[in-house]
């Protein structure tokens, strides 16, 4: 079983920056594809990136290409995602997840296990 814990998030003027980690315990992540999420408050869950269990392969989706980065340090067990030049939209709670394969596309990312979430507000 894996447990996530989410951490950094906050409220942030357009056009800052937050790094949000992913914290996982209970076991190792280092085989398992992860990924970032969000939900906006009246809108759908959506993707926001991925990594591969190695960190070689990145995915993202359209709206934050060039300003988020998605990584992780193996060692401390522990993903990361950078997210720089925030907008208004990017607003949401924002959720990690932990797949039970090492790579994931975004059409294929199916989480088996969740984080509760961290909140991101960007104001404009």
């Amino acid at each position: 079983q894996v447990q996530l814990v989410e951490s950094g998030g906050g409220l942030v003027q357009a056009g800052g920056s937050l790094r949000l980690s992913c914290a996982a315990s209970g076991r190792t992540i280092s085989s398992n594809a992860m990924g970032w999420f969000r939900q906006a408050p009246g809108k759908e869950h959506e993707f926001v990136a991925a990594i591969n269990w190695s960190g070689g392969t990145t995915y993202y989706a359209d709206s934050v290409k060039g300003r988020f980065t998605i990584s992780r340090d193996n060692s401390k067990n522990t993903v990361y995602l950078q997210m720089n030049s925030l907008k208004p939209e990017d607003t949401a709670v924002y959720y990690c997840a932990a797949a039970n394969r090492a790579t994931a596309t975004p059409n294929s990312f199916t989480a088996d296990y969740w984080g509760q979430g961290t909140r991101v507000t960007v104001s404009s």
